[in-house]
C-alpha cells in the first residue's frame, strides 16, 4: 500500500509538472493542506521533503516551499570562450551562457574577493610552482537574480596580474571582456585550455552558499588556461549546482589519422 505522504507528493508533483504551480510559486502552507484534509502535519511535511529531494521545490525559512525553475542555464562548452566575445566585445564566459539561455544579467550578480594566498597543491602543480608559493586567488560567487548558480575561483601568478583589474575586488567582471581581456592586454593571449569536470556530493558549506536542496550534488570544474607557448596563465576551480546547468558542447570531431598520413 502506497504511504499517504507518497500519494500527496505524487499529486503535487503532477500539479507542478502541469503548470498548476509554476516556477517561483510558493506551495500552500502545511497547515492549509492539513485543513483541506490532505493528511496530518507529518504527512504533508514528508511529502514536501520528498519533492525537495526530487529537485522539484526548495524550502527555506521565511520563503516557505517554492517551485524551482525548471529550465537550467546552458553552460556552453567551447563557444563560451570565443575570442570575439571577450577580446572584441563585452561578454565574459558566464555572460555568454546567459545570452545563449535567453536570460538577463545584472552586474551585481557576480561578487568576488581577491587575496594573495599560498597555492593549494593542485594550483601549484598546474602553474608549475613550488609548494607554498604565493598566487592571487580571485573567488567569485555568481547568481541568477537572488539564487546562486556557481562559484569560480581563479588562481594567477602574481607577475601575470599584479596591478591589473584582475586583483580589483569590485563586484562584477574585471572590466570590458573580463579576465581574459585583461590577460590579453598584458601580453598573455589565451590560446587553448583544458577542462575536467566531475560530480560529487556538496559539502555543508557549499550547500549553504549555493542554497542547494537536500541531496543535490555539485559539478566541480577544473580549468587550465594556456598561452600559445604553453604558459599557464589561469587555473580555475568552479563548483556548480548540478540542476541549474545543462552542459552543452559543439565542436569539430578530430581525425588524428589525417595528421599521421601527412607525416
Amino acid at each position: 500500500m502506497t504511504p499517504k505522504w507518497r500519494e500527496l507528493a505524487d499529486k503535487l508533483a503532477e500539479q507542478i509538472k502541469s503548470g498548476e504551480y509554476p516556477p517561483g510559486q510558493q506551495l500552500p502552507q502545511i497547515r492549509e493542506l492539513v485543513a483541506e484534509g490532505e493528511g496530518s502535519k507529518s504527512t504533508v511535511h514528508a511529502a514536501y521533503k520528498a519533492l525537495e529531494a526530487e529537485g522539484l521545490v526548495t524550502s527555506s525559512r521565511g520563503h516557505g516551499t517554492v517551485v524551482r525553475q525548471r529550465v537550467p542555464l546552458k553552460r556552453l562548452g567551447i563557444s563560451r570562450y570565443d575570442k570575439a566575445k571577450w577580446r572584441d566585445g563585452d561578454e565574459v564566459a558566464f555572460i555568454a551562457d546567459r545570452v545563449a539561455s535567453g536570460r538577463s544579467y545584472r552586474r551585481n550578480e557576480q561578487t568576488q574577493t581577491v587575496d594573495l594566498v599560498e597555492a593549494p597543491p593542485a594550483v601549484a602543480a598546474a602553474h608549475g610552482l613550488s609548494e607554498g608559493a604565493q598566487v592571487y586567488a580571485r573567488a567569485r560567487v555568481v547568481k541568477e537574480g537572488d539564487q546562486p548558480t556557481h562559484t569560480l575561483t581563479s588562481y594567477y601568478r602574481p607577475e601575470h596580474v599584479e596591478g591589473t583589474r584582475i586583483v580589483d575586488p569590485t563586484p562584477g567582471p574585471a572590466g570590458r571582456g573580463g579576465g581574459f581581456r585583461v590577460l590579453y592586454d598584458a601580453g598573455y593571449e589565451i590560446d587553448h585550455m583544458k577542462e575536467a569536470i566531475f560530480a560529487r556530493a556538496a559539502t555543508s558549506d557549499e550547500a549553504k552558499l549555493l542554497q542547494l536542496p537536500a541531496g543535490e550534488p555539485v559539478v566541480e570544474l577544473h580549468r587550465t588556461t594556456y598561452t600559445a607557448s604553453g604558459t599557464v596563465v589561469e587555473f580555475a576551480i568552479g563548483v556548480h549546482a548540478a540542476s541549474r546547468f545543462a552542459w552543452e558542447y559543439d565542436f569539430k570531431v578530430p581525425d588524428s589519422a589525417k595528421g599521421e598520413k601527412g607525416q
